[in-house]
């Protein structure tokens, strides 16, 4: 059987290799050139790259998978569409060839990575060859590519964009971590972002467990026709998970001490609740849930701390793509903030922005909507790189002071990925210090 698929990215060249392996014939095409296109052809995979060629529409097949950053309505995936030809996801894909899974899925606008990491981190301390997956990096297909149908425990990041594509993806505990205006890029409103986010418990039963986050008005106004066992979750209303005396507690049962866990913010509270949830449900002990939180450091690129230079503390918080993400980012601490911003636009608007503002002694602004960002806040410095961005911040902060990366953009306009602009931020400030 012959499968197309659109999109050689990590994913799409995981995919491509696990349908050879299970014995399909596949035709792999890319817009841009496939680096190891060769490697890939090596393997029986039929390369296409620099744009896909119209024999590739000749052939009957029996379904399609597309990768997620993809928009349906690029032509040569439309064209698919319109001959009713099942287009699924890699994630929808490597799931069925495997039983003995057991996934926790993550999704939300804010709050995956960490969530994710976390609940990988706990899973490792039941079976050390568990794993995270999916939006954070590493490809459900080079899982069960290398590991076969072992049992195992996949803590599972999910974006909008990926489930768009499952159709049967069926995860033993699932949430949405919050809800907030993101990739209107992508998705043609705010409405169509949200009811994505709800695909992730579509296929669930009474089997599974939903976690449902009961501080977030978006969340509990969207999700509906819940078949899982739903478990509330809250910082600070009742719930099944919830605060009591520095503890977090489901039901009657203790999870973990709040003062063992190392990150900083009420966000991060919530982000270990639902991990040390799911780790719970997913057969961790309790005792590896405490050593597990006390163990873990956070995640690359959110709210990180870079180095105390002078007595002025710098963040790296290049995972900050929304609005939202530097709210919860500025809340984080007590002290002066200096706020370096700007990127790419994913037109989102910043307006959301102007409440919290007042927690901002000063704001550089860069790149593509640099002027728009001006707007919100008319002091701002102006510059066009974040590197004259950093160089401006040293220059006007003070004792005490945090410098804080959290772009509320996307980074393509100066970077590959936010990982680069975040690695490259960390760089420039640490060559001040030799390292």
């Amino acid at each position: 059987m012959k499968v197309l698929v659109i999109g050689a990215s990590l994913s799409g060249s995981a995919v491509s290799k696990l349908l050879v392996q299970k014995g399909y014939e596949v035709y792999l095409t890319d817009a841009n050139e496939i680096k190891d296109k060769k490697a890939l052809e090596a393997l029986g995979i039929h390369v296409y790259d620099g744009g896909h060629p119209e024999v590739l529409k000749t052939y009957q097949y029996a379904f399609v998978v597309k990768n997620p950053g993809i928009p349906y309505t690029v032509p040569f995936v439309k064209y698919f569409q319109d001959l009713q030809v099942s287009i699924y996801n890699e994630i929808e894909v490597a799931s069925r060839f495997v039983k003995q899974y057991q996934y926790g899925a993550i999704t939300g606008t804010n709050g995956k990575t960490t969530t994710t990491q976390l609940l990988s981190e706990l899973l490792k301390l039941k079976n050390p060859i568990n794993q995270a997956a999916g939006n954070i990096g590493l490809p459900l297909s080079e899982i069960v590519l290398k590991y076969q149908d072992q049992p195992l425990d996949i803590a599972l990041e999910i974006a909008a964009f990926q489930l768009l594509g499952i159709e049967t993806f069926k995860p033993k505990v699932s949430v949405i971590t919050n809800l907030t205006p993101d990739h209107l890029d992508y998705f043609t409103n705010v409405d169509a972002y949200y009811k994505a986010k709800t695909l992730v418990y579509k296929y669930q039963d009474e089997q599974d467990y939903f976690l449902l986050n009961l501080d977030d008005e978006q969340v509990v106004n969207y999700v509906k026709d819940i078949k899982a066992q739903v478990i509330t979750y809250s910082t600070v209303q009742k719930a099944d998970v919830y605060i009591q005396e520095d503890k977090v507690y489901y039901r009657d049962v203790m999870l973990f001490d709040l003062g063992d866990l190392r990150l900083v913010g009420m966000h991060n509270v919530s982000n270990a609740m639902v991990a040390s949830m799911m780790a719970y449900l997913m057969g961790v002990s309790l005792e590896d849930i405490r050593t597990g939180i006390q163990a873990f450091k956070g995640v690359e690129h959110r709210i990180e701390f870079v180095a105390t230079i002078n007595d002025i503390r710098y963040y790296n918080d290049s995972k900050g793509t929304n609005t939202d993400a530097t709210i919860v980012a500025l809340k984080a601490f007590k002290d002066p903030v200096i706020l370096l911003a700007g990127g790419y636009d994913k037109k989102t608007g910043f307006h959301d922005m102007i409440p919290y503002l007042n927690k901002v002694k000063d704001m550089i602004v860069f790149g593509a909507v640099k002027e728009q960002l001006k707007a919100i806040y008319p002091k701002a410095y102006v510059v066009d790189t974040m590197f004259e961005a950093i160089d401006v911040a040293k220059k006007i902060a003070s004792k005490n002071d945090v410098v804080l990366l959290s772009p509320m953009c996307a980074s393509y306009d100066q970077f590959r990925n936010f990982e680069q602009r975040g690695q490259l931020f960390k760089e420039y400030i640490l060559k001040d210090l030799g390292k």
